[in-house]
């Protein structure tokens, strides 16, 4: 029966507008008398607007049918599932608001009409909301404030009037923590998996979302695959012998992981004491290395012509912090599509590590704890005498890791991109492990030579000069840093122009001097690097081997003489020609692998 009165009428061609946006033939619209402007699946309820079509709440309803066509047009419910915070009903709405504001900003980007109608909307909703009451900071709803922040960066579009009040309560405490996540928002609008990714690290910039399901979810499907695949066969820690103590060792981890992501939060944010200290640190290391005395290095020719330009910088010496929130959303984009594989890799670390760190007991013993599980014998025979156990101590050594990263211009694209991100991956891991993890690059200041060069030619050209390059050493997170702190400065790698040459040798001198300078009683460092190490400059005034036999001596020397565990990853370079411990891979896409299992053999070696 085709609609007769103006109100069916206009359901109709709502209906039908919607079904046009949504490129969905299913979606369709439904007057409620609550005006929730709530959808449930593809079936929007919208405010009626009486069978006089009040214009307020005509607006009303097509900004609800929008907003649901825009949802369904957009909107992947699957990831958005499988991305939301789990625990924590405030993270999930913070979550949940952020996403919406995403969708309903894709329409508004591109079709005005849209845009008016989700105005309207917005009005209505807010009308109803608990931020139009607030008297305090504590009483504004955080989700809504977070989505009207973050409908402002996407669209333009300032707060409805009835919210500024309570939304200036809390504003400046949002931007202070989360301000660069919001503005990085709008560069990863169109990427719903990249937009999910920067939501949770805004959620964690506010203290929410403890809870990570990129680090859990994906482990609990690896467990799955592992027993129809034979669980693991290089794990020794997977075998069916040990079930019952596995599983109560993985509950024991899961509590430790939430009790350490709820530390380092809390670190994160009061604990400035360990920043300065880290600070401290960092300049004392820049002293120290900029003073090297070359008398405790390994004895060889090479020598660089002048050390007056090098530097050792920090990510925030190198761009400002709004660049810095630009490349790292630019990472997360990139950790979207790479970071599934390298979290279930980094899992199975995870779990090789807390295994080596899982509690053991010996029992029946004369003295130590009481053993409740024995008490059931002392009852039915009380000739027996109560039963103690003793917690035995741990082998797994105060352990600190290093990641040095080739910064060359042949690791530009997807290589630097895949080794970002897999040092980000590989930080989170080891920190909930109890691993100190300082994560380093390496590259020069210009091309072909610098300012050192040009002194060598102001000169006159003096014969065997040594290294005509300046030295650029970047500290990406030091080992006493909180990842959270760091993280942002990861993104760092993204950066054109950044890449250029590589002096490799001088390189593992600076990460292993940085090692030994570390208090814990185990240190390991890993390079990664796609080639032998490369500057025209330095090469035609010394001969084309120069650099690479400084290379072979520092690693002999470090592997024959150093308490230093010294290991290598080679891309598309045969790096098992100068490390004793090395792997190469042909492809950047196994990186991930490659790092996750030259990790766990060094910690799994006798």
């Amino acid at each position: 029966m085709s609609a007769t009165g103006p109100l069916d009428r206009f359901r109709a061609i709502l209906a039908g507008a919607a079904r046009a946006i949504a490129e969905d033939a299913e979606a369709e619209v439904v007057f409620a008398s609550d005006g929730s402007g709530q959808a449930m699946g593809k079936v929007a309820r919208v405010p009626s607007p009486g069978p006089g079509l009040e214009p307020r709440l005509v607006a009303e309803a097509r900004g609800a049918a929008d907003a649901l066509a825009l949802r369904l047009r957009h909107h992947n419910p699957q990831l958005h599932l499988a991305r939301a915070p789990a625990s924590d009903s405030d993270a999930r709405a913070v979550f949940d608001g952020l996403e919406q504001a995403r969708v309903e900003a894709l329409g508004a980007r591109t079709m005005q009409g849209v845009r008016a109608n989700l105005n309207d909307l917005s009005e209505a909703r807010v009308r109803v909301d608990a931020i139009t009451r607030a008297r305090t900071a504590e009483e504004v709803p955080l989700a809504t404030a977070v989505a009207l922040l973050a409908r402002q960066r996407l669209t333009g579009e300032a707060p409805p009037k009835a919210a500024r009040a309570g939304l200036e309560l809390v504003a400046p405490w949002i931007e202070e923590k989360a301000g660069a996540e919001l503005d990085a928002l709008t560069l990863t609008i169109d990427d719903q998996a990249a937009f999910a990714t920067l939501s949770r690290r805004l959620l964690e910039d506010l203290d929410l979302a403890a809870d990570d399901p990129a680090d859990q979810q994906p482990e609990e499907g690896e467990e799955g695959q592992g027993e129809d695949e034979g669980a693991d066969e290089s794990d020794p820690d997977t075998d069916g012998g040990d079930a019952g103590g596995e599983m109560d060792m993985r509950s024991d981890q899961t509590e430790q992981d939430e009790g350490e992501d709820d530390s380092v939060d809390t670190e994160a944010d009061v604990d400035e004491g360990d920043a300065a200290s880290g600070q401290e640190g960092a300049e004392q290391a820049r002293a120290a290395s900029q003073k090297r005395n070359w008398s405790d290095e390994p004895a060889t020719d090479y020598r660089p012509f002048t050390t007056r330009f090098d530097e050792i910088v920090a990510t925030d010496e190198l761009c400002d912090e709004d660049e810095l929130g630009r490349l790292r959303a630019y990472l997360d984009q990139q950790m979207a599509s790479l970071g599934g594989i390298v979290t279930r890799l980094a899992n199975r670390l995870q779990r090789r590590l807390m295994a080596q760190q899982a509690r053991s007991w010996d029992f029946d013993q004369e003295e130590g704890l009481l053993d409740a599980a024995r008490l059931a014998r002392v009852i039915a025979s009380p000739g027996h005498s109560l039963s103690y156990k003793v917690e035995r101590e741990t082998e797994f050594k105060d352990t600190v890791v290093s990641l040095l990263i080739d910064n060359s211009g042949s690791m530009r694209g997807r290589p630097i991109s895949i080794a970002a991100t897999c040092a980000d991956v590989l930080a989170r891991t080891l920190e909930r492990c109890g691993v100190a993890t300082e994560i380093l690059g390496f590259t020069t200041r210009g091309w072909k030579g610098g300012q050192s060069r040009e002194q060598w030619l102001s000169e006159g050209r003096p014969p065997h000069p040594g290294r005509l390059n300046d030295l650029r050493h970047i500290i990406y997170k030091r080992a006493d840093e909180p990842y959270r702190h760091a993280r942002r400065g990861l993104g760092l790698m993204m950066r054109e122009g950044l890449l250029k040459e590589n002096i490799d040798g001088e390189a593992l001198l600076w990460a292993h001097g940085r090692l030994l300078a570390r208090p814990e009683e185990r240190r390991i460092l890993l390079v990664i690097s796609d080639g032998a190490p490369v500057d025209d400059s330095t090469a035609s005034a010394n001969g084309g081997t120069y650099l690479e036999r400084h290379l072979r001596q520092v690693i002999g020397w470090i592997e024959g003489r150093s308490v230093v565990e010294l290991a290598a990853i080679g891309i598309g370079h045969d790096v098992t020609r100068y490390y004793s411990r090395a792997v190469t891979i042909m492809d950047a896409e196994q990186l991930g692998g490659a790092m996750i299992e030259q990790l766990a053999a060094l910690f799994e070696k006798k």
